[in-house]
C-alpha cells in the first residue's frame, strides 16, 4: 500500500494544488488517465478525488488482501476511519482509530534483515500520510497529538530513513505549529548524529523545523510587547533558567559543522544543487515542500512556460514499460526544469537565512558570529545577490495569481526580506560588519581617515582580508544601488534602511559617514521624505532613523543637506514629516540636537558656516522648538505603553533636558513645562507622567548593560551623566530647582503610582 506525498496547508490550498498537479501532468507531455484500479488510487491520493472507490471495497476483501499483503490492518481502519469521519459521526471513535495508527507506527514491524528488527518504511510512510491527511480534514487531532511529547520525539527519529523523511517532517512541523509548549531538542535521541547524516536538503528541510524550536514562542497578546512586561517576563526567566529556545539552539552549536553546513546551503548555487536526485524525488520532495496554493501557482506557470520551449526536457518510456507510483519512469537526462530549481533553492535558502538569523540574535552570538565569519557566508552571499537574491525576472514571474506586484506573499520577496534582515543582525553593533565590504572598499574607508586627519578605526585595521567580499563591489554597496532604483511604493524600502542603518549603530564613525554620503545616500533618503512624500510610517521611521545616524556629528552631511533641501518650500515639506509622528522621526531630533551641541562647541569656520547657514539647525536651536518636542515626546507615552519602539521618545526628551543642564538652563526647561501644562487647562498631568516614566527608566536601564552601552554609544554622553540627571530630575526636595516635584504643585501630585507588573 503505497502512501503519497503528504500535502502541507489549508484545505482551500489543496483544492487549488489538486487541479494544479494534475494539469501539471497532462501539461508535461498529456498522459492519458490511468486505467487500473491501483492507477486510479494514485492519483486519489494526489487529487483527492477517486477515494470513494476504495471505501467500496468489502471488508472481506479488505480483510483477505490485508493477510496476503501483511499491511497490519491499516486497510481495515481506513474503512472504519472514512465511516466515523462524515458530519455528525462519533469522533471519539475516530480519535481510538487515529490512536491504534500511531501504534502501528511507533510498534516496529517484523523485517528480517541481518537477523535484526526494523521498522517497515512502507508502513511507517503510509502511517504517516493517514495521520497527517487526518489532521489537515479533522479539527482537534494535531492538538491532541501535539499533547503526547513521546510521540512528537518518537517522530524525530523517523528522520533517519530517506523514504520517510518528507512524511515525518511535515507531520512534525505541523504538530510544533500548535503546541502549547517547546520541545527541547536535547531530549531527542542522538541528535548530533540525526543531523549530521542529514544531506543538505534534508538539512534545508529540517530548517523548517528548526524555525519552530529555536524561536521564542510569541503568546501573540500585543500587552506582552510592553517593556513592563518583558521585564516582568526576565524576572521571571531568570528564576527557571534558560528557555526551551535558548537551549535549543546550544544544543544545535554543539553538533559538529552544524554552521558550517548551513553557510554552505546558504551560499550554494542553483547549479550546485542538482545531486543526484531522480525526477520523481525531487517532484515528491517539491509536492511535500509546497505548504501553500501562491508558490504551486508560481511553480506551475514557470514550467508550463519553461515545457513550451523544451517539450524535450521529460522522457516517456516506450508502450508497455513499467509505472510505479502513477508516474512514468524517467531516464538519466530528466531534470526538472531551470527555473522550477531556482524556485526550490529560493525556498530552502529562505528557511536557512531565518535559523542562522534567530542564531546570530541569540545567547550564543558573538559565537555564531565568529564561525559565520570563518566559514564566508558574506562573501558567498555577495556573489548570490545579482543571480539570485535580487535577481531580475519578468513581471509574469513576480506576480502571483489573486495577488499584486506589492504583495509579500511570493519565495523571491520573501527571500529578499530574509536576507535584509540578516544582514541586520550580522551588522547591528558588531565590529564584522566591515566584512560587508571588499578589499578597495576597506581601503577607501582608511583614505577617509587619513584626508581627515582622524584615526583610523580599530576594527577596520583588525579586519581579516581573506573573510571579506571579492568582486568589483561589496554586499553594502550592492545593497545601496538597488535601494536607490527601488519603487516609491516598495515594500523593501523599510528593510533595506534597516540593514544600512544597522551598519552605522554604535560608536559614529566619521569615515563610515561618508563612505555612504560618496554614494549618494543622503540624497536618496531626503528624495524619498521630501520629493516623493512618502506616506508608509514604517518606512519613513526607517528613513529617519538611517538620516540620523548618517547626519549625526557630520558638517559635511549638514552641508549636503542644505544644499538639497535649498528652499523653504522643501524646507517646510520636511518639517512636516517631521511633526507629522514624533514617535517615527525622534532619532533624527536627537541626533540634530546632539549635532547641534557639538558644533556650537567647536571653533571652526566649517562649521560656523554650517552653524550660520543650514536651516534644519537653525530650526532646532530655537528654544521654543526644543519645547514643543519636548512636551510632545513626554505626553505621547506612559509607563503601561512603553515598548521597544516608542520607549526611544523617553530618551530623546532626556538628551534634551541633559544639554540643556550643561547650559545650567534645566530649571528654565521645567518651569516652561510647567508654564505650557497650565495652558493645555492640564496642571500636574504632564510632570506627573514623566516622573513615573524616569522611575521606570531606572528600573529598566540600570539593570541592563547592553541597553546603558547603547545610549552612551549613540549619544557620546556617558552614562554616568545619565544616571546623575535622572536622579536630579526625581529629588524629592521641593526646594531643589532641578527637581520635577517643585514644579507640581500640591493637589496635582501624583509620583507614588505603582506601575510594576507581576
Amino acid at each position: 500500500m503505497a502512501a503519497a506525498p503528504a500535502a502541507a496547508g489549508s484545505g482551500a490550498g489543496r483544492g487549488r494544488r489538486s487541479a494544479a498537479t494534475v494539469a501539471a501532468w497532462g501539461g508535461w507531455g498529456g498522459r492519458p488517465r490511468p486505467s487500473n484500479i491501483l492507477l486510479q488510487l494514485r492519483q486519489g491520493q494526489l487529487t483527492g478525488r477517486g477515494l470513494v472507490r476504495a471505501v467500496q471495497f468489502t471488508e472481506t476483501f479488505l480483510t483477505e488482501r490485508d493477510k496476503q499483503s501483511k499491511w497490519s490492518g491499516i486497510p481495515q481502519l481506513l474503512l472504519k476511519l472514512h465511516a466515523t469521519s462524515h458530519l455528525h459521526s462519533d469522533f471519539a471513535e475516530c480519535q481510538n482509530i487515529l490512536k491504534l495508527l500511531v501504534e502501528i507506527l511507533m510498534r516496529p514491524t517484523i523485517s528480517i534483515r541481518g537477523q535484526k528488527l526494523k521498522i517497515s518504511d512502507e508502513m511507517s510512510k503510509d502511517c504517516l500520510s493517514i495521520l497527517y491527511n487526518t489532521c489537515v480534514c479533522t479539527e482537534g487531532v494535531t492538538k491532541r497529538l501535539a499533547e503526547k511529547n513521546d510521540f512528537v520525539i518518537f517522530l524525530f527519529t523517523l528522520m533517519t530513513s530517506k523514504k520517510t523523511f518528507l512524511q515525518t517532517a511535515t507531520l512534525i512541523e505541523d504538530i510544533l505549529g500548535v503546541k502549547k509548549e517547546m520541545i527541547r531538542l536535547d531530549e531527542v535521541p542522538n541528535l548530533s548524529s540525526l543531523v549530521s547524516n542529514f544531506d543538505q536538503q534534508q538539512l534545508a528541510n529540517f530548517c523548517r523545523i528548526l524555525a519552530v524550536t529555536i524561536s521564542e514562542m510569541d503568546t501573540g497578546n500585543d500587552d506582552k510587547h510592553t517593556l513592563l512586561a518583558k521585564n516582568a517576563q526576565q524576572k521571571k526567566s531568570l528564576s527557571l533558567g534558560p528557555s526551551a529556545a535558548e537551549i535549543n539552539q546550544a544544543a544545535l552549536l554543539s553538533i559538529p559543522g552544524f554552521v558550517e553546513r548551513l553557510c554552505k546551503l546558504a551560499t550554494r548555487k542553483v547549479s550546485e544543487s542538482t545531486g543526484t536526485a531522480s525526477f520523481l524525488q525531487e517532484l515528491e520532495e517539491w509536492y511535500t515542500w509546497l505548504d501553500n496554493a501562491l508558490v504551486l501557482d508560481a511553480l506551475m506557470r514557470v514550467a508550463n512556460e519553461e515545457s513550451e520551449h523544451n517539450q524535450a526536457s521529460i522522457v516517456f518510456p516506450p508502450p508497455g514499460a513499467s509505472e510505479e507510483n502513477g508516474l512514468p519512469h524517467t531516464s538519466a537526462r530528466t531534470q526538472l526544469p531551470q527555473s522550477m530549481k531556482i524556485m526550490h533553492e529560493i525556498m530552502y535558502k529562505l528557511e536557512v537565512l531565518y535559523v542562522l538569523c534567530v542564531l546570530l540574535m541569540g545567547r550564543q552570538r558573538n559565537q555564531v558570529h565568529r564561525m559565520i565569519a570563518e566559514f564566508k557566508l558574506i562573501p558567498g552571499l555577495n556573489n548570490l545577490f545579482d543571480k539570485l537574491i535580487w535577481r531580475k525576472h519578468s513581471a509574469s514571474a513576480l506576480v502571483l495569481h489573486g495577488h499584486n506586484q506589492n504583495c509579500d506573499c511570493s519565495p523571491d520577496i520573501t527571500l529578499k526580506i530574509q536576507f535584509l534582515r540578516l544582514l541586520q543582525s550580522f551588522s547591528d553593533h558588531h565590529e564584522n560588519k566591515y566584512l560587508l565590504l571588499n578589499n578597495q572598499e576597506l581601503n577607501e574607508l582608511s583614505a577617509i581617515s587619513l584626508k581627515a586627519n582622524i584615526p583610523e578605526v580599530e576594527a577596520v585595521l583588525n579586519t581579516d582580508r581573506s573573510l571579506v567580499c571579492d568582486g568589483k563591489r561589496g554586499l553594502l554597496t550592492r545593497l545601496l544601488q538597488v535601494m536607490k532604483k527601488e519603487p516609491a511604493e516598495s515594500s523593501f524600502r523599510f528593510w533595506q534602511a534597516r540593514a544600512v542603518e544597522s551598519f552605522l549603530r554604535g560608536t559614529t564613525s566619521y569615515a563610515d559617514q561618508m563612505f555612504l554620503l560618496k554614494r549618494g545616500l543622503l540624497e536618496h533618503i531626503l528624495y524619498c521624505i521630501v520629493d516623493s512624500e512618502c506616506k508608509s510610517r514604517d518606512v519613513l521611521q526607517s528613513y529617519f532613523d538611517l538620516l540620523g545616524e548618517l547626519m549625526k556629528f557630520n558638517v559635511d552631511a549638514f552641508k549636503r543637506f542644505n544644499k538639497y533641501i535649498n528652499t523653504d518650500a522643501k524646507f517646510q515639506v520636511f518639517l512636516k514629516q517631521i511633526n507629522s509622528s514624533l514617535v517615527d522621526s525622534n532619532m533624527l531630533v536627537r541626533c540634530v540636537t546632539l549635532s547641534l551641541d557639538r558644533f556650537e562647541n567647536q571653533v571652526d569656520m566649517k562649521v560656523a558656516e554650517v552653524l550660520s547657514e543650514c536651516r534644519l539647525l537653525a530650526y532646532i536651536s530655537q528654544v521654543p522648538t526644543q519645547m514643543s518636542f519636548l512636551f510632545r515626546l513626554i505626553n505621547i507615552i506612559h509607563v503601561q505603553t512603553l515598548t521597544q519602539e516608542n520607549v526611544s521618545c523617553l530618551n530623546t526628551s532626556l538628551v534634551i533636558l541633559m544639554l540643556a543642564r550643561r547650559k545650567e538652563r534645566l530649571p528654565l526647561y521645567l518651569r516652561l513645562l510647567q508654564r505650557m501644562e497650565h495652558s493645555k487647562k492640564y496642571p500636574g498631568f504632564l510632570l506627573n507622567n514623566f516622573h513615573n516614566l524616569l522611575r521606570f527608566w531606572q528600573q529598566h536601564y540600570l539593570h541592563k548593560d547592553k541597553d546603558s552601552t547603547c545610549l552612551e554609544n549613540s549619544s557620546c554622553i556617558s552614562f554616568s551623566y545619565w544616571k546623575e540627571t535622572v536622579s536630579i530630575l526625581l529629588n524629592p526636595d521641593r526646594q531643589s530647582p532641578s527637581a520635577l516635584v517643585s514644579y507640581i504643585e500640591e493637589p496635582y501630585m501624583d509620583i507614588d503610582r505603582d506601575f510594576t507588573e507581576e
